[in-house]
């Protein structure tokens, strides 16, 4: 059994699982993987102890976002965790699929790229830079991620953190890949923010990446908001989910952008 300090091969398959469908049974991990009831148990049980999953009577269910107790009943952001819950998910483990060992990425604030947190798979050493105070409790117990967090003031009921500080500290900072959540996605215009600023952080952040990814469900596709932070013309992936209509995307993939539907 991997000790309580690390997820071996099952065990992330199990994960993986979770994060297509939500919740896994004791029964499917003996069938998928041909392990004992008390093997499957364990690897739960070790999960659990790790902070990935909660147990069930007979299984586990995935577990939400990282939701602060004063926050819970707040539904400005407690809403948006479950709206969509299942297409962001596999938006997550999608994107978790396309990161490489020694990726620095950067994540901005939102419910999608919060999830993609959960997809980074085990021993890739990743270094994570966020401006997002529940992205980093997400992998406060993960040893083999670096988390690199911004300073500035604290924008309250979305967990980020803003202000020039948080701006200056990301402008000495280059990444990989930055993971983009946006309220709308627009094929003409590009990714928006509706607080002003959510979008001159998310701004930097896309300037200071090689490679801009773009995950959002199907319904912020066509959506124009108050501020724009990342022209179209600079995004160079959309992961979306498969309640994007072709007629959706076809003007992305008129400006020869590529689109994932998961």
């Amino acid at each position: 059994m991997a000790s309580k300090t690390e997820i071996d091969q099952r065990g992330q398959k199990i994960l993986e699982e979770l994060l297509k469908t939500g919740d896994i049974t004791v029964e499917q991990i003996c069938k998928d993987f041909d392990v004992s009831v008390a093997t499957a148990r364990r690897d739960l049980e070790n999960l659990e102890q790790l902070g990935r999953l909660r147990r069930t009577h007979g299984g586990a269910i995935s577990l939400e976002p990282l939701l602060y107790e004063p926050f819970r009943h707040v539904s400005s952001y407690s809403d948006q965790v479950q709206y969509c819950a299942e297409e962001k998910r596999r938006i997550a483990l999608a994107a978790g699929d396309m990161l490489n060992d020694g990726d620095i990425i950067a994540i901005t604030p939102g419910t999608t790229t919060n999830q993609i947190t959960r997809g980074i798979a085990p021993g890739k050493n990743i270094t994570v830079v966020t401006n997002t105070v529940n992205v980093a409790m997400e992998l406060a117990n993960r040893p083999d991620i670096s988390v690199f967090v911004t300073g500035g003031f604290l924008h309250g009921g979305w967990f980020s953190l803003v202000g020039s500080r948080a701006i200056e500290a990301l402008r000495f900072i280059f990444v990989d890949k930055v993971f983009i959540g946006a309220n709308g996605l627009d094929a003409e215009h590009g990714a928006f923010a509706y607080h002003p600023h959510e979008a001159d952080l998310n701004r930097v952040m896309v300037q200071q990446a090689k490679e801009r990814i773009a995950v959002v469900d199907h319904t912020k596709l066509g959506v124009i908001a108050t501020h724009l932070f990342c022209p179209i013309e600079t995004i160079n992936l959309i992961i979306t989910d498969t309640g994007a209509t072709d007629e959706a995307i076809q003007g992305f993939l008129d400006r020869d952008i590529k689109v994932l539907r998961v």
